[in-house]
């Protein structure tokens, strides 16, 4: 009897134990105690996760011997992966130390260079000793014939190494499942890159017209055929989703502008890259080493006013600015050395919109400021100038020679200007109770909800080159630094074309705890005697009450 009920407990126990496997085999429970939810992943980072129906893997370049910020980039990126392969098993990953087999660390880089993976150096602090270390901060995402790179560490102009890890932890969600999303969803959506108004040519933007193939279809489109025949013009723009118009430089005609309203007017989408100055760099190296920079018409002040915003024909000055980059010596002495040139503003976010929340600064070049006025449609600035900046009218002589000279502190003023606006809602047409140019099939008098991005300069776009090839755009060469004109057209074009998703990830707000390296190098010895002493010394307290312990309790 009781061999029976032991074989029967047995069985019991087993058939428990199947069932607690099954069950946890297909559910999984995973609590997250973090204050912040850090590995709690948000709504559309789980359904791109659920989407992954064949195997991924993540090659991460994040192994080896470095300071601990980047250990805990490292670990954070480890635990995120753990947390997208715990959604779904067809999700792996790898770390790799790309230094492991004691490689020449250049030559490593030089590697990476060529597979546009552009590796860290960084000066390191031990032991009141400074040298230079070498880090690998990306990950490659495989899936079947394709592959993604994607950047783990994030570039910011100024900051400690412990501000960029912040960052980047703050990103790598959205870093990760955007990689994914670039893997496993087909192109879709449509975008017309307008030409024929003197645009910026294919080279100058050939770096974001790239990034943002991965994502959507691309087409270039002109308006010459509107004088001939409107109507196909407008159906055949009609077949685009979003239109861009990067930094046109010539006049639009009516007919032009009638049509592109009735596109909005039909609820396509509209970002701009628009200066109604006319000045350029280049322009400033000549034996006078000065330009004068002139208003330009473009035609488009009535079409914007509709809409609720106004370009001013003025040039921000800012103090807090990017370098321009000026030679000096000849020949093998050359040397290139920064400026301070408060006609590239630097850009501030005066909110933590979708599009602009956790990107590094983004630089203009001789932008004007725009108004916002009253009407039905919501406007959000997004970019503005800092609040240490003044205007300047034109025309007006400017000239290299202000490097040199101290900046007259009272005249900065003016305060923030809007640089970058955003518009949202119902427009009403440019020509609504006006002659229209010509006639159109069923035109519209107020669109459908849609929206609009104005930016006040073209160069925002316009990537850099180098031997005629085209440099990644917002990489100023000469000084290394890489600015965030990329990252805040990419995230709003995505805007503009409702694939909001992936950026509102970026709402997510990460707190990380680091040590104070001063105070550890300063208190170094204290701790490691508390560290050695500590233990042994409780150790003496527990071995004298012990054996105070047992002598009275034996001696009674």
């Amino acid at each position: 009897m009781r061999q029976s009920n032991k074989i029967r407990s047995l069985l019991i126990l087993i058939a428990i134990l199947i069932a607690v496997n099954f069950v946890a085999s297909e559910f999984f429970l995973r609590i997250d105690l973090t204050q912040d939810k850090r590995y709690s992943l948000s709504p559309a980072a789980r359904e791109i996760v659920s989407d992954v129906d064949q195997p991924i893997v993540f090659d991460v370049f994040l192994e080896g011997s470095f300071p601990s910020e980047f250990r805990r980039l490292r670990n954070e990126t480890r635990q995120m992966l753990e947390e997208f392969s715990a959604y779904n098993r067809n999700i792996k990953f790898n770390f790799i130390d790309p230094l492991s087999e004691g490689d020449d660390a250049n030559a490593i880089a030089e590697e990476f260079y060529k597979l546009g993976m552009e590796p860290a150096r960084l000066n390191v602090r031990e032991n009141g000793k400074m040298s230079e270390s070498i880090i690998f901060p990306w990950a490659i995402a495989n899936y079947g014939k394709k592959t993604v790179k994607i950047r783990l560490l994030k570039n910011q102009i100024g900051a400690t190494d412990e501000q960029r890890v912040t960052a980047s932890v703050q990103q790598l969600e959205y870093a990760l499942a955007n990689g994914l999303s670039k893997l496993i969803y087909p192109r879709e959506k449509k975008i017309a890159v307008m030409r024929g108004n003197g645009e910026l040519p294919d080279a100058r933007i050939a770096d974001f017209i790239k990034t943002i193939q991965e994502y959507y279809f691309m087409a270039p489109f002109t308006l010459d055929s509107v004088a001939s025949n409107p109507q196909k013009t407008l159906t055949d723009l009609k077949e685009y989703d979003l239109v861009i118009d990067p930094k046109p430089t010539q006049a639009f005609t009516e007919n032009e502008k009638y049509v592109l309203d009735q596109y909005l007017m039909n609820g396509g989408k509209m970002l701009w890259l628009a200066e109604v100055t006319n000045m350029e760099t280049d322009s400033l190296f000549n034996e006078r080493g000065s330009a004068i920079a002139l208003p330009r018409d473009l035609n488009l002040g009535d079409y914007f006013f509709s809409y609720g915003v106004r370009i001013n024909p003025s040039i921000v000055n800012d103090l807090y600015s990017a370098p321009i980059i000026l030679a000096s010596g000849s020949g093998n002495n050359t040397r290139f050395n920064p400026f301070p040139w408060f006609y590239s503003p630097l850009t501030s976010s005066p909110n933590d919109h979708p599009i602009i929340n956790n990107i590094e600064a983004v630089k203009f070049e001789y932008a004007n400021p725009i108004d916002t006025l009253a009407n039905n449609v919501q406007k959000t600035i997004l970019l503005s100038s800092s609040p240490r900046s003044k205007l300047e009218g034109v025309p007006a002589e400017i000239n290299l020679n202000i490097v040199n000279e101290k900046p007259d502190l009272s005249t900065y003023t003016g305060g923030e200007q809007p640089l970058a606006v955003l518009l949202e809602g119902r427009f009403k047409s440019v020509y609504k109770n006006r002659i229209k140019p010509f006639e159109l099939e069923n035109s519209m008098e107020e669109s459908e909800p849609t929206k609009m991005l104005v930016i006040s300069d073209g160069d925002v776009i316009k990537n850099d080159l180098q031997g005629g090839q085209p440099l990644e755009l917002g990489f100023q060469r000469y000084t290394g630094n890489t600015y965030g004109n990329k990252e805040f057209l990419l995230n709003a074009v995505n805007y503009l074309l409702d694939d909001t998703g992936l950026i509102n990830i970026r709402s997510k707000d990460i707190s990380l705890a680091f040590l104070d390296k001063e105070r550890v190098e300063a208190q170094r010895e204290k701790w490691q005697l508390i560290n050695l002493a500590g233990p042994l010394l409780v150790l003496l307290i527990f071995g004298i009450a012990f054996r105070y312990y047992r002598k009275h309790k034996y001696v009674r």
